[in-house]
């Protein structure tokens, strides 16, 4: 996960964690227009390239693949680097410059990055680039306040509605999470976990509620202020995804006071 390229404020590289996007990765080139021979036109008016090393030029044989899933898997990938602490909170990342990490031009990174502006991750810099936002503990407990009003009603309805054999199907999903955990990798984890709650909020049918929650639960896995890649260890995560397992355990038993201490110590 750590395996990118080396990040730094001043020159707009990052450490881009290469297995976030290792299935798409090799199909993902600039075509004619892309980062070899249209880097440079494509770089808005404003944003600082200098010095910046010009991109390699694209392999051939590769299919190019559209710009929307060129883009999706970027967002993917931006994304895991966030989580994983590669993008630094306060530092500025240059598109073309992680363009030219990734093999494309700068134009869907650019995409990437206002999506990831548009989520509150990243904050546009002008003649720079994007800042990774910077968070503080604060922020970090009022997004747990909203989640656990927002989930523990729901959580404790579908104990009480949802039948067991519901609850058993979602074994998998949490078990899929400690494997995750296990790995050390936060960024693995923290996809396997909006997964499993992804899943259980489902079963109340409401969409609107599922992807309210889902914002707020990926907001809550970004990094805070100076903390460094290795904050939340191996061992924490394995034991919050431990904390899925046994909330299975209490829903299947309808044991309402204890679903509703395990998902108010979760958050």
């Amino acid at each position: 996960m750590k395996q990118g390229a080396q990040g730094s404020a001043g020159s707009g590289q990052a450490r881009v964690p290469q297995q976030a996007v290792a299935a798409d990765a090799s199909r993902v080139r600039p075509g004619a227009g892309g980062a070899a021979a249209g880097g440079a036109s494509e770089r808005v008016r404003g944003e600082h390239t200098h010095s910046e090393p010009a991109a390699p030029s694209a392999p051939r044989g590769r299919a190019v693949v559209q710009r929307s899933s060129v883009r999706g898997q970027i967002v993917d990938a931006l994304r895991a680097a966030l989580v994983a602490g590669d993008l630094r909170p306060g530092e500025v990342y240059s598109a073309p410059v992680l363009g030219e990490r990734f093999g494309v031009s700068a134009t869907p990174v650019r995409e990437a990055m206002q999506q990831l502006a548009i989520e509150g991750a990243v904050e546009v810099v002008p003649n720079r680039g994007f800042r990774v936002v910077e968070r503080g503990a604060r922020e970090l407990a009022e997004l747990a306040e909203v989640r656990a009003l927002i989930e523990v009603p729901v959580m404790l309805r579908l104990a009480r509605t949802v039948p067991a054999e519901r609850w058993a199907e979602l074994r998998p999903l949490a078990e899929a999470t400690v494997r995750a955990a296990s790995s050390g990798c936060r960024a693995t984890y923290a996809e396997s976990d909006r997964g499993f709650h992804r899943a259980v909020l489902s079963l109340s049918g409401n969409q609107q509620l599922v992807q309210i929650a889902e914002d707020l639960h990926r907001r809550a896995q970004w990094p805070l202020v100076g903390s460094g890649p290795g904050m939340r260890g191996r061992a924490d995560l394995v034991a919050d995804a431990h904390e899925h397992t046994a909330l299975l355990d209490a829903l299947i038993a309808r044991d309402l006071d204890v679903v509703r201490a395990l998902v108010g110590e979760h958050f």
